[in-house]
């Protein structure tokens, strides 16, 4: 019920974590008082997602090198540069360009691989996707930042340096360790099985609503501005996608799968990356939180057109044989 509905669980705990104060006396806020424990609770996520990769799956990242670098390629090019480009209508405001990057610069979502498998995608080359740009993520996304904060007052050289730190501690070995781990003992991958996509669909829904209800008031300002730039970024991401499918001359099923994980950013790493390396400019981390709605909204309705598409071309065919 958490990941069909994930939009929707969304949604809901955002609201909630708006309208706590509102709503519930008291100093007590959950959100608000998870804000210093949020990297954890990320790490946790990562380590989880880790033991939940099919070791299958693992091994096609190797097998099929070729395809699923120039996948990745194309999602640690057109991405950036959309972000990039598309940032440049905030040069007034500095933290909210920084963040623009950044939702450009991080991997893909998680999410893409359920959504493939509701457009009736290439799950598994979705998820060979997803970890090769995971496992890159530490030498790709400090460049770009590297390169994004240049000629500002921003020290650019300790931001790169900071930001490798956090995501190969953060990313890359919590995932490698949760894959070994549940490789080596079956009673930890049964568990996983059983709990691991709760909890990490929970913890990332619950840093997105965090960080929504920490700029609440400066969302106000700035939403259907920030909406519409990255509604750009997101659709642009879609087609570039798609067509470099074509390109490279993928089947459908692949091109679907490419599509979503270039469109799809992972917007609780970007949220999480952003209050590390900017713990003074809480709004950097705005752009990726909201984000994760318009990707999750619009990919939810391409992954159902596409899905409903290939039921009737199927109906089509079973039609014309009778």
């Amino acid at each position: 019920m958490l990941q069909r509905f994930l939009l929707l669980w969304l949604i809901l705990l955002s609201g909630v974590a708006v309208i706590w104060d509102d709503v519930v006396p008291g100093d007590f806020h959950p959100f608000h008082d998870s804000q210093p424990y949020l990297g954890y609770l990320f790490t946790a996520t990562m380590f989880v997602i880790g033991s939940l990769l099919p070791r299958e799956e693992v091994r096609e990242v190797f097998r099929r090198w070729h395809t699923v670098l120039s996948g990745t390629f194309v999602q640690y090019t057109l991405m950036p540069g959309l972000g990039y480009l598309m940032s440049l209508f905030f040069l007034d405001q500095p933290e909210l360009r920084i963040g623009i990057i950044l939702v450009g610069c991080v991997p893909g979502a998680m999410a893409s691989n359920v959504l493939t498998l509701t457009a009736r995608g290439n799950v598994s080359y979705s998820v060979c996707l997803t970890t090769s740009a995971t496992l890159l993520s530490p030498l790709v996304v400090p460049l770009f930042l590297y390169l994004a904060v240049s000629g500002t007052e921003i020290d650019a050289v300790q931001l790169a340096k900071n930001s490798f730190v956090n995501l190969l501690t953060q990313v890359v070995l919590p995932v490698i360790t949760g894959h070994l781990l549940s490789l080596l003992v079956d009673s930890f991958q049964r568990v996983m099985q059983r709990y691991g996509a709760t909890f990490a669909n929970f913890s990332i829904l619950w840093i997105i609503a965090t960080i929504i209800s920490l700029n609440a008031a400066r969302l106000q300002q700035v939403f259907f501005s920030l909406a519409l730039v990255l509604l750009v970024i997101n659709l642009l991401g879609y087609l570039g996608g798609y067509l470099s499918g074509v390109a490279f001359e993928l089947d459908e099923a692949k091109r679907r799968a490419l599509t979503l994980e270039v469109g799809m950013q992972n917007a609780g790493l970007g949220a999480v990356l952003a209050g590390q390396l900017f713990p003074d400019q809480e709004l950097i981390a705005l752009p990726p939180a909201l984000y994760m709605f318009g990707c999750m909204l619009t990919g939810t309705i391409l992954a159902q057109i596409w899905s409903r598409r290939t039921a009737s071309q199927a109906k089509q065919v079973e039609g014309s044989n009778e």
